[in-house]
């Protein structure tokens, strides 16, 4: 059991440090275990000893949870947890994970107060180095997020790197960001800590026992098989690290997590002849590839090379991790790199080249949530080498998730349902983390775009497109057309192009905006999520009035928009739904969408034999034909009237277009330009997609992509699910008041959330921001996360932007806050208190004024629009 292993650490007088860790520290022999009798039953049970399912077990007994047991399959902290660089940065990109690994650095902070367990926490604070200016502009949006969620930071001129560190050739530096509340750590102590906390909470933990599957009933956890007997439990934790991707498919109902293991290489040298400051700052070279912190006086480095090296991809490996085999030869590039940056370690002693395993992920974001296919079952891995920063506030919100049902933050970039089965292919997996493992400190500039695991999923018309100059961007592993370049542009130089400025694709981009406003264009939208929703009776209908907070109710034919939302009223999916017939609907959801809306209805739905969900996705290619022409192609093709008189807006019709029958033609194109959606079944794709190509040469058609899209949509004012809506999102935060039945009498999945919403006022609305004083040619962009502030003060953050040729403006979408200057509470939002303000958006420290705008906005533009050009409907992905 745990206890001795406690007992033992509490009795040092100091910290030992996160590099020893010898066998005498060890609770009992591998003989004493064998022999331990484990309960039969738990309510909990997780399998990882290291700082995730420590963390998890120590958030859960917090909250109230005691019925828990935590199985290690080795010894606690035996695993990555073990040889963890002690890091702890909250210089991240997005806004989550900074949140949480500023919660872990508090808690480790005071950790040892509350369980007598030295941690070896010293607040050190970090400096991100920039060599190059658009390193600098990257680090500068960082620290604008940072400082608005309470994180001091500040960017610093290369002579303050040279004071705070004076060991480092800054000569190459343009700039830094200081963090002086980052921390160095004991990882192993730090698990120690966690577990001894939970233990005393009622947390019962056992090592080397071995977890071999988890047992499963009816799409529900029952209990897990162990080598030492079974346990029954109503949820399970996979906090197994680089093991987590086997046994998640060694479940009897088999749990897909992409992850895979790199070997990862650091150095420790011996002191040096003045040892470094314990409170040394932490150094990120990012241009450099290296990471640089002070150890026992001396140096710990490490980095990320550009040449990673896979492992274990062949499967499951040792029980507890062992420093694996030197390569100085792969280690050479970043040693060169840190004697470069400290010119001074030629001379000194080197003591190990460490190399460990680290996992990865397929997007370079942690995996958390629970598995869309059995329910009970929670993950918690694949930490990008950032397990540490991110263990105590990544436990949280998993506990959170437990508990009350969902985490208290909008967590949906790290859910598991962002992936679906076809991230989990090894070999997938293993090229994709020799992308991301480099990627980790290249620099990402706004719209890259992963370059392995490519043309995974394609539409019918891939190669068609592709030849008619299509660059490509891929979003859950289908691709979709970016823009398309005219004959006489530069590829290589526009492939190549990469900055935080006006982009070389923005007069490409421009002629399609145009074009789909004067003429017609084509996307193909074949990767949005395709549902058909079938019965018997009404069972259809009457789960999905249940599920879906719009009347669905409506005549054979038309199209409703409508929110799927959760038992705080938020959205769990924004889409359109079609009637088909009395017992048959279409519904479709945001490409991202396809695992997450999946297992949320299967979730909902009775089990009945008379009441069928299906999955059309493959089955059918979506065309939008956008622009004032697109009725004119269409009428031509079917030889049937086409205008509003005959083909309302938002309405649904099988048609024959060309030689091909049942087409599904719905009014409505995603950006509130005229126009159509034409759901094709794939067999009939290329004949149609021809055909309104010939026919519409005399119109002007040409081939658009969603950079297009993007612009008309956020020009008018729609918000969509990933970016813009979240799960922590209303209907009455962002305009879609008219989208909910409160005024029927029907009760749907969070509405006693939005009747008490409506009563109170809402604390957020999201609100359209053009930028007044912004040079499109000259100043930085706004792509997204940019601080919002009101009369001096900070409110909210953007949640995407474009530029609209239209208005030839910037235009940002973002949620407006009212934060209470003397408590800093939140007050309610009124459309009286966004009118009022002067607003500015800050790009990476520079703030530009804005004008506000609520929703609807139809004094934006001077031409007069249709009423179908007001249809709104709020589906593609980012």
């Amino acid at each position: 059991m745990l206890f001795r292993l406690l007992s033992i650490v509490r009795r040092q007088k100091t910290s030992s440090g996160w590099q020893n860790w010898s066998s005498a520290r060890c609770n009992m022999t591998a003989a004493e275990a064998q022999s331990v009798s484990l309960p039969a039953q738990a309510q909990v049970v997780i399998c990882g000893g290291g700082i995730m399912g420590t963390s998890v077990a120590y958030h859960l007994s917090k909250m109230g949870w005691k019925d828990i047991i935590l199985l290690e399959q080795g010894r606690l902290a035996a695993g990555s947890t073990r040889f963890c660089a002690g890091i702890v940065s909250t210089a991240r990109h997005l806004t989550i994970e900074q949140k949480m690994a500023d919660y872990s650095n508090k808690l480790y902070h005071q950790l040892e107060q509350e369980t007598g367990i030295q941690t070896g926490y010293i607040r050190t604070g970090s400096i991100s180095l920039a060599q190059t200016q658009d390193r600098l502009i990257s680090l500068k949006r960082i620290n604008s997020r940072l400082n608005v969620i309470g994180i001091p930071s500040e960017i610093i001129s290369p002579k303050k790197v040279a004071e705070l560190h004076p060991l480092l050739n800054v000569h190459d530096l343009v700039g830094a960001m200081h963090v002086p509340e980052d921390a160095v750590v004991s990882s192993a102590d730090v698990a120690l800590a966690l577990a001894s906390a939970a233990s005393q909470n009622g947390v019962q933990i056992y090592d080397r026992t071995t977890i071999l599957h988890v047992m499963v009933k009816k799409g529900q956890v029952t209990g897990v098989e162990t080598d030492k007997g079974q346990i029954e439990c109503q949820y399970f934790v996979n906090c197994a690290g680089q093991w987590a991707y086997e046994l998640g498919l060694s479940n009897e109902e088999p749990v897909s997590i992409p992850l895979h293991a790199c070997e990862h290489f650091y150095l420790l040298t011996r002191p040096l002849e003045t040892p470094l400051q314990s409170t040394t700052p932490t150094i990120v070279d990012a241009d450099g590839r290296i990471y640089i912190r002070n150890w026992q006086g001396g140096i710990l480095s490490g980095g990320f090379e550009k040449n990673p090296k896979p492992i274990f991809t062949e499967g499951k490996n040792q029980l507890e991790i062992q420093n694996l085999q030197e390569d100085w030869d792969h280690f050479e590039p970043l040693l060169s790199s840190l004697l470069r940056r400290m010119p001074e370690l030629e001379t000194l002693e080197i003591m190990k080249l460490v190399n460990c395993p680290e996992t990865f992920t397929p997007d370079m974001r942690c995996i958390m949530g629970e598995s869309p296919v059995v329910q009970g079952y929670f993950v918690l891995a694949g930490m990008n080498s950032a397990g540490l920063s991110f263990g105590g506030g990544a436990g949280k919100y998993l506990a959170e998730w437990m508990v009350d049902g969902y985490p208290s933050e909008n967590v949906w970039e790290l859910d598991l349902k962002r992936f679906g089965a076809l991230q989990s292919s090894r070999t997938f997996l293993r090229h994709r983390v020799m992308e991301v493992m480099p990627l980790m400190y290249d620099l990402k500039v706004p719209r890259w775009d992963f370059q392995t695991g490519r043309q995974l999923r394609t539409s019918p018309l891939y190669d068609r497109l592709d030849a008619q100059g299509a660059r490509w961007m891929e979003k859950h592993g289908f691709e979709r057309p970016k823009y398309f370049v005219p004959p006489d542009k530069d590829l290589l130089a526009l492939e190549q192009s990469k900055t935080f400025y006006k982009p070389d694709w923005f007069d490409i981009v421009e002629s399609e905006v145009k074009c789909c406003k004067e003429a017609v264009c084509v996307i193909d939208m074949s990767s949005f999520t395709k549902f058909e929703i079938t019965s018997t009776g009404d069972q259809a209908l009457e789960i999905l009035q249940f599920l879906f907070s719009n009347d669905l109710d409506v005549p054979v034919g038309h199209i409703v928009h409508t929110g799927m939302l959760n038992e705080g009223g938020g959205y769990e999916n924004d889409c359109s739904i079609a009637r088909l017939n009395k017992r048959s609907f279409f519904m479709i959801s945001p490409t991202d969408q396809q695992v997450h809306c999946w297992s949320w209805l299967k979730k909902y739905m009775p089990k009945d034999s008379n009441l069928l969900l299906e999955d059309v996705t493959w089955k059918y290619t979506a065309l939008n034909l956008i622009g004032p022409r697109a009725v004119d192609v269409l009428s031509e093709l079917s030889y049937a009237p086409m205008t509003p008189d005959h083909f309302p807006t938002l309405f649904c019709k099988e048609m024959s277009v060309g030689y091909a029958n049942g087409i599904r033609v719905m009014s409505m194109t995603h950006t509130g330009e005229p126009g159509f959606m034409l759901y094709i079944p794939i067999e009939y794709a290329l004949h149609v997609y021809n055909e309104v190509m010939s026919v519409g040469q005399k119109y002007g058609i040409r081939n658009a992509g969603y950079y297009a899209l993007r612009s008309l949509r956020i020009e008018k004012f729609f918000a969509f699910w990933g970016q813009d809506l979240n799960t922590l999102t209303t209907p009455l935060e962002c305009g879609g008041e008219s989208r909910v039945k409160l005024d029927k009498d029907m009760d749907f999945i969070g509405r006693d959330a939005l009747l008490h919403q409506k009563q109170n006022g809402v604390y957020k609305r999201l609100t359209m921001f053009i930028l007044d004083d912004h040079d499109t040619d000259l100043d930085l962009w706004p792509w997204w996360g940019e601080p919002i502030y009101r009369n001096g003060q900070y409110v909210g953050k953007t949640t995407s932007s474009a530029y609209s040729y239209t208005l030839e403006r910037h235009v940002c979408l973002g949620f407006v806050h009212n934060f209470s200057e003397d408590s800093g509470e939140e007050q309610v939002v009124t459309a009286d208190f966004i009118n009022r303000g002067e607003y500015e958006i800050d790009i990476a420290g520079n703030r530009f004024q804005a004008k506000a705008k609520l929703y609807p906005v139809p004094s934006l533009f001077t031409h007069k629009r249709r009423k179908d050009d007001m249809e709104r409907s709020d589906l593609h992905g980012k």
